[in-house]
């Protein structure tokens, strides 16, 4: 089983669900429904839209508790929302979005709002009363705090308001890179101390192998970081969340028509590249899996079991309700 902590499709009336079935059956998936450009009429028409897609086609489950998750013959669903923009400011919202399958939020998305600071800010004050509230909320609801595009010192401060175990679900390691969308060596371990899991994701600019035909290289740096965060925080606090763009070149062309919005740390290495689904499981032929990869790092078959899936079941058992 694959327990995908993040990937996303297009944020638009044209989406498709099905597009998600390049992930084998037995997955579970974790899929994007807003981000800080959304309001909180965006993201639920997104849930709609997504939600009816997946209801209506037999390879897809829509799940409400970890029980759903893992049967072999359909692809488990549930839903994120990578900023608090798409709560309009009230926070009664968090459980609304619930009731719609979102198990994961992030306050803040690479620049400051209500809640917090982003990663790309150059002034960093941390959580704001807001966002404290919020991650007081987000534990009521049973939703999961992800830190993932959060400023350095607002990470640091979900670790200590957090009442149940956070996440970085989609964040490697700037030790190995150095990035701001990457997170230090003291967010992994106050993460862990939470009981919390960092999912290592695929994507070129925060893997440090950005060149169209490096994909071996980008799933070779996956597996560095991986290895690099089990030696730090323990085989209990490292899964993947791959940040897979089904939206891939909507995404390049938004940051390339408002760089304002992104900074250099985004435009620097041309086009994002990222990790597709067959590439992360070893189905592209010439290409060796993860898995594979981890198996030449020195991971026995249970603990790659724990990075694949069990580390992030485990987290969704002790917080969603």
């Amino acid at each position: 089983m694959l327990w995908e902590q993040h990937c996303c499709l297009p944020l638009l009336p044209t989406a498709r669900v099905a597009d998600l079935a390049r992930y084998p059956l037995g997955s579970y998936l974790s899929v994007n429904v807003g981000y800080s450009a959304e309001t909180k009429a965006d993201s639920l028409a997104l849930l709609h839209l997504f939600r009816g897609q997946a209801a209506a086609d037999p390879r897809f489950r829509l799940v409400d508790r970890v029980s759903d998750i893992g049967a072999p013959e359909v692809i488990s669903l549930a839903f994120d929302l990578e900023d608090s923009a798409p709560l309009d400011g009230d926070l009664d919202n968090v459980e609304l979005f619930y009731e719609l399958g979102v198990r994961t939020l992030l306050p803040t998305y690479n620049h400051a709002n209500p809640a917090g600071c982003g990663c790309l800010d150059t002034v960093d004050t941390g959580l704001t009363p807001y966002g404290k509230d919020l991650v007081r909320k987000l534990n009521e609801v049973g939703m999961v705090v992800d830190g993932s595009h959060c400023s350095r010192r607002t990470g640091l401060d979900l670790s200590t308001h957090t009442a149940a175990p956070m996440i970085y679900s989609h964040s490697n390691f700037a030790a190995l890179w150095e990035h701001p969308r990457n997170i230090t060596d003291d967010q992994a371990r106050a993460c862990a101390a939470t009981g919390g899991v960092i999912g290592v994701n695929g994507v070129g600019i925060f893997l440090g192998q950005n060149a169209p035909e490096a994909r071996v290289e980008r799933l070779s740096a996956m597996a560095d970081h991986i290895r690099y965060g089990v030696d730090l925080v323990g085989i209990d606090h490292i899964g993947i969340g791959s940040d897979y763009s089904f939206d891939g070149d909507q995404f390049n062309a938004e940051i390339h028509e408002n760089p304002d919005a992104f900074s250099a740390a985004y435009t620097a290495w041309g086009p994002l590249q990222w990790t597709p689904p067959e590439d992360l499981l070893g189905e592209t032929p010439g290409l060796p899996g993860l898995d594979d990869l981890l198996s030449a790092r020195g991971f026995t078959p249970s603990e790659r079991a724990a990075l694949f899936s069990g580390n992030f079941t485990r987290v969704a058992t002790q917080v969603w309700r």
